[in-house]
């Protein structure tokens, strides 16, 4: 039997996440999953991987409203309105893509250039922006600013069995999953088709590939050679690191911890 024991959103692109009890499944993946992203200038995407201390910037979300404080100093905050204060519209680069995407006021891209370092903006994505999924595995899905796909699950046991491996224990929020769950064996994910919690049904659709990103420690912004060292060992398919698989939803509607996911070959 497998279980759900975590679901996690990260509302802006690269920052810390948010563990939820219950959660809407959308087009895009869980609501307010990526919906935020922080842009250079030039509107080109940035992340974790060339700024780890953006791991230090902890969201919340209340009464639909998102905050963002520095997770080692609380008096550094900044509240974002449900709507940006401007109808101004930039395209802005995620990868291969270009996409439309909502700006914010002056004083709320000061306070993240100030608290990163560099000028940056924050912008966020209309529901009538429509970004595709690779028309490879999916021709007619979204998402939001997510890598590529809505949604990514990991099973606890396949964690277990990496850590087992190496001389430091990671915990689950290396790999920044939004679906965590118990019961089967290591790895049982990579041989999902299908799958269904309480009436929502969704597809996997391929392993993810891992980055530096996993290396860094998300309380402290620090990096260390684990566990992609490790990961590369056992996990690696024509060189890329492998943990976790990718997936697309196939209905809408709410998940709660602790429902039975039933798995369908």
């Amino acid at each position: 039997m497998y279980n759900l024991t975590e679901i996690n959103i990260y509302p802006v692109k690269s920052l810390s996440g948010i563990s939820l009890k219950n959660s809407f499944v959308e087009d895009r993946g869980l609501k307010y999953d990526r919906r935020w992203m922080l842009v250079y200038e030039n509107g080109m995407f940035f992340t974790q991987r060339e700024h780890p201390q953006m791991a230090l910037l902890q969201p919340i979300i209340e009464d639909s409203c998102l905050k963002i404080f520095h997770k080692h100093d609380k008096t550094k905050a900044v509240s974002i309105p449900p709507k940006p204060d401007s109808e101004s519209e930039i395209d802005v680069i995620v990868w291969d893509d270009k996409v439309i995407a909502q700006t914010y006021s002056e004083e709320i891209d000061k306070w993240f250039s100030d608290t990163l370092g560099f000028k940056c903006r924050l912008v966020c994505m209309p529901d009538s922006s429509e970004r595709k999924v690779n028309p490879g595995y999916a021709k007619t899905r979204i998402v939001s600013f997510a890598d590529g796909y809505p949604l990514l699950i990991i099973g606890e046991e396949s964690l277990t069995d990496l850590n087992k491996r190496m001389n430091v224990s990671l915990p689950m929020n290396r790999f920044r999953p939004n679906l965590v769950f118990s019961g089967g064996k290591p790895f049982d994910e990579d041989l999902w088709k299908y799958f269904q919690i309480e009436e929502v049904k969704f597809k996997v659709v391929k392993p993810c590939s891992r980055c530096v990103i996993t290396t860094t420690d998300q309380n402290t912004a620090e990096r260390g050679q684990e566990p992609l060292k490790t990961l590369a060992t056992f996990r690696n398919q024509n060189g890329h690191v492998m943990f976790g698989m990718n997936v697309i939803p196939e209905s809408l509607g709410e998940i709660k911890l602790g429902s039975e996911i039933e798995r369908f070959l």
